[in-house]
């Protein structure tokens, strides 16, 4: 089939790629002439493992092409996927911004040219997809077209495996022509035995909010349980393995650490609450969710601080992983960005590595930070160690050398990637989060 995916950002550019491994003939669209030049010349904007490699694969096999072209990519399209920005909104009130998915919309209606299939790939709140659909009707009376919603499901650092093989594939749509033309385009998943869930578009649209936030919820007790443990004197560790083994509960994102960031979690649990808000209803347990996040992050600025003796002025700490979460360059509401700071006001000197994210990084983070080309540079002179990001090149430090580099041997691990006991017979003051 024929796909166009306007935006290049981190879900149009995977999914745009992924369709085109699937066999289908896929333009991926976007306003940013220097992106598309720079797609064009095969350099990835952003880092994701494998998305390189398909990339170029496809363009070879003309199945992927850039522009920045939107009426001839429109034109005889069978879908046309909206894949922009939603970010929340710079008025601070926690909505999310439609610009770019309404904008996209009124600009891609007059090039419509037989039945179209209109599809919002990006996180929208529920009744985008109606306002979508009234946008082009006003703007091309005459299109034939349908309105569906196809939320997506990716996690950095995995997204082409979970697009690959994905727990379900989720469409909202209102017609049966709407959802013959996405069941074709699913096609090669439903041969592999993925499910795929066919509900309204209201329906749809919410089943994204709906999963990210019971996640971020998650996230938020096992921290929660984290600080009762380091109360009490238990071992969040154990805890977790013995709450994820029940079959009800589960064991995946029961991670203690930092708190939650990335693109997703924290910007779709605000809009789900002023979703709900708007209709009178609310979502405590979500509202909870936020407030202990935002608090985990200031309570790791304060174990940082207990473990430097009670003051960071005038120490030297190393930080090692700036991105929210391994695999990724993304430092979108990263737990270091509020993190850092707070250390770099008090007077402390950072010295900062991570294998993906230092570029971006100082897009995000204030100047004054130095940053280093790998671990034992950071570490070389520094009165503690923060383990702040899971990379996996950090779980098997050189821990004796890391000790010699070190003028105090202080080891706070955000992330609970060490076993106390060895770091202690190592020599370490050890700092874990909830043991």
């Amino acid at each position: 089939m024929n796909i166009t995916m306007i935006g290049t950002g981190y879900v149009g550019l995977v999914t745009g790629t992924c369709f085109a491994e699937f066999g289908h003939h896929v333009t991926c669209v976007d306003k940013l002439t220097d992106k598309i030049k720079q797609l064009n010349a095969g350099q990835i904007p952003i880092y994701e493992p494998g998305l390189d490699a398909l990339v170029a694969k496809n363009r070879q096999e003309e199945r992927l092409r850039f522009t920045t072209d939107i009426s001839g990519a429109v034109a005889g399209a069978d879908a046309v996927f909206l894949a922009v920005g939603t970010p929340t909104s710079r008025r601070g009130d926690g909505y999310a911004d439609l610009t770019y998915v309404y904008e996209a919309s009124k600009e891609l209606a007059g090039h419509l040219q037989g039945y179209t299939v209109i599809v919002d790939k990006s996180t929208v709140p529920v009744g985008t997809a109606r306002q979508v659909s009234r946008i082009i009707r006003e703007a091309n009376p005459k299109a034939d077209f349908d309105v569906a919603s196809n939320p997506e499901f990716l996690r950095e650092g995995a997204a082409i495996t979970d697009f690959m093989r994905p727990d379900r594939v989720v469409i909202g749509v209102e017609s049966d022509r709407a959802e013959q033309v996405l069941r074709e385009i699913y096609k090669p998943l439903y041969l592999r035995d993925s499910p795929i869930v066919s509900t309204t578009v209201e329906t749809a649209e919410l089943i994204k909010y709906a999963a990210n936030a019971f996640l971020a919820v998650k996230i938020s007790f096992i921290n929660e349980m984290a600080n009762v443990c380091e109360a009490v004197g238990a071992d969040v560790t154990a805890l977790a393995k013995g709450i994820g083994m029940d079959g009800r509960i589960g064991s995946k994102f029961l991670h203690p650490g930092p708190g939650y960031g990335g693109s997703c979690f924290p910007k779709d649990t605000l809009a789900l609450m002023r979703i709900v808000q708007e209709y009178g209803e609310s979502v405590r347990i979500v509202e909870a969710a936020v407030e202990v996040n935002s608090a985990q992050k200031a309570r790791m600025v304060k174990k940082i601080r207990d473990a430097l003796g009670g003051s960071e002025t005038g120490k030297t700490i190393a930080v090692l992983g700036l991105t929210f979460k391994p695999e990724t360059d993304d430092m979108r509401e990263a737990p270091a960005v509020s993190i850092l700071p707070a250390l770099l006001e008090k007077g402390a000197t950072i010295r900062a590595h991570d294998p993906q994210g230092m570029e971006e990084a100082k897009n995000y983070l204030p100047e004054g930070i130095h940053y280093v080309a790998d671990a034992y540079e950071a570490c070389t002179g520094a009165d503690a160690v923060v383990l702040m990001t899971e990379w996996n090149q950090y779980r098997a430090l050189d821990l004796d050398r890391i000790a010699s580099l070190l003028n105090e041997k202080i080891f706070v691990d955000l992330r609970n990637v060490y076993d106390p006991d060895t770091m202690k017979d190592k020599g370490f003051a050890y700092v874990g989060v909830g043991r």
